[in-house]
């Protein structure tokens, strides 16, 4: 069988959908249905049941796909190995973070790590949704939970408390709240519905308002998709938000609202995929991140 065509085929298995395995490879949804319809030609045995709502695989198509994910296993490892022949560190490494803890935990200290591992190229991809190691779409994630798959390693690296903050000037002219209940009467700034399904504790400023308002209430709900649109939106004196207490360190402008009330606490943990535990880049960022998690004072 074409190495070709089994390599689309496995990304379309993984994606459910040709149209999005296409965005993957950097090929034409078409072009990808081709070479699909190709190898099911070839080896004569349908590997997809095409239905309105995406693709699904077939007995014979679950087959292919477990010894194809296999072989590729096999060929990161084999790649890893070579990679590790020499004794230093070196080539790309893909980390995956939460805005907020990519932002304002990691990339202050990144230059640290460049500086002492000069041929490892870091590639950073800030997004709160998980992507799947396993399938090494990066090579180290900063995950605020632990991993359930059995076959991640993780190492907490702290854990990040969230309070209420609000701008100053956003207090000056709107009364502090005393109370959660007060809490109602203000213009709040949560994630909402955009939260990654493993933070979605994260919204518990607005369950909070939502569960104290009452009928012709003045507090609005503001909802921005990240950490950093959540902080400039405070900043700014829109409202009151959730906001990690090492970032708001940070920027003076900010004033925690009932300091007594400790909502949320999470642990961050570094992850990777097993077949990298012998990868020397991985090792020298998992290193590096226990290290600077240790001695970070906060």
């Amino acid at each position: 069988m074409d190495w070709d065509k089994l390599r689309i085929f496995h990304a379309v298995a993984s994606a459910g959908s040709f149209t999005h395995a296409g965005q993957t490879l950097g090929l034409s949804q078409s072009a990808v249905s081709r070479q699909i319809s190709a190898l099911e030609e070839e080896i004569s045995t349908p590997l997809f049941q095409r239905h309105a709502r995406g693709l699904t695989l077939t007995d014979e198509g679950e087959l292919l796909f477990t010894a194809v994910t296999d072989v590729l296993g096999r060929l990161a490892a084999a790649e890893e190995a070579l990679k590790n022949v020499h004794d230093a560190p070196r080539g790309a490494l893909k980390i995956t973070a939460s805005h907020g803890i990519g932002a304002y935990w990691l990339l202050p200290r990144l230059g640290d790590f460049l500086a002492q591992y000069p041929e490892v190229e870091v590639h950073l991809v800030m997004d709160d949704k998980e992507l799947d190691l396993a399938q090494r779409e990066a090579d180290l994630a900063i995950r605020m939970r632990a991993p359930v798959q059995a076959d991640l390693i993780q190492r907490k690296l702290f854990t990040a408390h969230y309070h209420m903050y609000a701008a100053k000037n956003y207090l000056k002219d709107h009364p502090t709240p005393k109370t959660l209940e007060e809490i109602a009467d203000h213009a709040i700034i949560v994630y909402g519905e955009t939260a990654a399904p493993e933070i979605r504790e994260i919204n518990w400023l607005l369950e909070t308002h939502k569960k104290h308002s009452k009928p012709g209430g003045q507090g609005r709900i503001i909802r921005i998709n990240n950490m950093t649109g959540i902080l400039q939106a405070v900043e700014a004196g829109l409202g009151i938000g959730l906001v990690p207490d090492y970032v708001a360190a940070q920027h003076p402008a900010l004033e925690r609202v009932l300091p007594e009330v400790a909502p949320l606490g999470f642990d961050v943990h570094l992850v990777y995929a097993d077949a990298l535990r012998q990868s020397k880049r991985v090792a020298a960022f998992r290193d590096f991140a226990v290290k600077s998690a240790r001695d970070w004072q906060y």
